[in-house]
């Protein structure tokens, strides 16, 4: 058994045990980040010029079951991030290959991917990138709400072909293991936390070869074909006078208003309403024709540009892994990453490492909700008797201001009453008012 230098000797008794057909399985590549991740790793310089480049940082994560089972998280948000590592170039043709790794979304994710990819031939690592050619990329896919599946695309001479089916992914904020295994038979199944989700045939799910037959481009639809499903019922009959029924009447209960005056309103007509009678315009009945063929449909005939590839599944060089994203808002976390020609193995390896924490993780994220939710209730009952204070010193500051208001008004009433004697109940009396007019117009002095 092939396993690649790093891996724990827990890990290697456990699939020691699993089964007899553990025994003949091949590990291509795994990394679980443990001690050492970093010498197998490639951060590329993409985007690095641009100030766009994200950095990795090496974590377990805010919430996990094992503070110790690390992995490799996005930590900037609006960044670029793409890594990648080598492994013995090697080729599926036929055998089983068998993808499988862990992912983290802590973000909440909104926008932003959670796959890999497969590699081959000849990479420059520090420059691998979103153009560089890939065999396989794998994974997660979150944007809005229109969004959220997993990605399963295979390229073949150049072309990327996307999966026809639409396969959800998760969407919290928790671990889950995915996994893409492909046969020698040309079969597929995607497997979400060890559960298979989707399964089927690359034929028929990949538009990777032409169609093996095509609608006949020669065949033309007969001219007697009948295809009306139904005709009209030759014994159904419009009603004699059916045309003559109004589609209003006058109101019958409508009376004739007593002050109405026909000199000067004119001849009162009593008001329409719906005629229940009226029926709409009259429309055949329809049946069931007997004569009815069905839709036509060309004969189908084989495509004369179909080539069958029995190695539609196979990819000749298969040499690195990489991861490659674009992160809205940060915080994927990658780990536990397997490439083999086991499922069994590969489902051995996902249960001892995301399956024997997953409880204690989802503990953790509890309590850490549970404190996020109590910090925040805090934070608002203190904004709320902030906001209470300000109210309550604004209602003093206005007090004091209406006081001394109030005060500078009895002072001003006061000494113009001292003076002229006319102000009376916040009102001037007869003989002030004529003092001013005197004064505004005649200058006569105050007294």
């Amino acid at each position: 058994m092939a396993i690649r230098r790093g891996a724990s000797y827990a890990f290697v008794a456990a699939l020691a045990l699993a089964s007899v057909a553990a025994v003949a399985a091949e590990v291509f590549f795994q990394e679980k980040f443990e001690d050492g991740w970093e010498n197998r790793w490639v951060k590329s310089e993409w985007k690095k010029d641009e100030n766009m480049a994200g950095e990795w940082n090496h974590t377990s994560g805010k919430w996990n079951g094992d503070a110790e089972d690390k992995g490799i998280q996005t930590s900037e948000d609006y960044r670029f991030y793409a890594i990648s590592a080598e492994y013995p170039e090697f080729s599926n043709k036929d055998k089983t290959l068998v993808l499988q790794f862990s992912v983290k979304h802590e973000q909440k994710l909104d926008c932003g991917g959670g796959y890999v990819k497969l590699l081959g031939g000849d990479v420059d690592q520090k420059k691998f990138g979103g153009d560089t050619q890939y065999s396989i990329m794998f994974g997660p896919d979150i944007c809005g709400y229109s969004t959220k599946k997993v990605h399963a695309i295979l390229t073949k001479d150049g072309k990327n072909h996307l999966i026809k089916k639409d396969v959800p992914c998760e969407t919290d904020q928790l671990t889950h293991v995915y996994t893409l295994i492909i046969r020698p038979d040309a079969t597929y199944s995607i497997l979400i936390d060890n559960e298979e989700k989707q399964t089927g045939s690359i034929y028929d799910h990949w538009d990777i070869l032409p169609p093996k037959q095509i609608k006949d481009p020669e065949a033309k639809k007969p001219e007697d074909w009948d295809d009306k499903e139904y005709i009209p019922d030759p014994e159904d009959k419009k009603p004699e006078g059916y045309d003559d029924i109004p589609k209003e009447i006058p109101d019958p209960d409508a009376k004739k208003p007593e002050d109405w005056d026909d000199e000067e309103d004119g001849e009162w007509t009593a008001p329409t309403i719906p005629n229940p009678e009226y029926k709409g315009p009259w429309k055949q009945k329809k049946i069931k024709n007997p004569n009815y063929q069905g839709k036509w449909k060309a004969p189908m005939i084989d495509n004369p540009d179909f080539k069958d590839d029995p190695y539609i599944y196979a990819f000749d060089s298969l040499k690195y892994i990489g991861i490659e994203l674009w992160q809205v808002k940060s915080g994927t976390l990658f780990d536990n990453i397997i490439i083999t020609d086991d499922p069994a193995l590969a489902k051995t390896f996902a249960e001892e490492t995301w399956g024997k924490h997953k409880e204690a993780e989802k503990a953790a994220f509890d309590e850490a909700e549970k404190k996020k939710e109590e910090e925040e209730a805090a934070k608002a009952g203190d904004e709320d008797d902030d906001l209470d204070d300000e109210e309550d010193d604004d209602k003093a500051d206005d007090k004091a201001d209406s006081d001394v208001e109030d005060s500078k008004d009895s002072d001003d009433e006061k000494h113009m009453s001292s003076r002229w004697r006319g102000w009376r109940g916040g009102h001037w009396t007869l003989g002030a008012m004529t003092k001013i007019y005197q004064f505004s117009h005649y200058e006569v002095p105050f007294s």
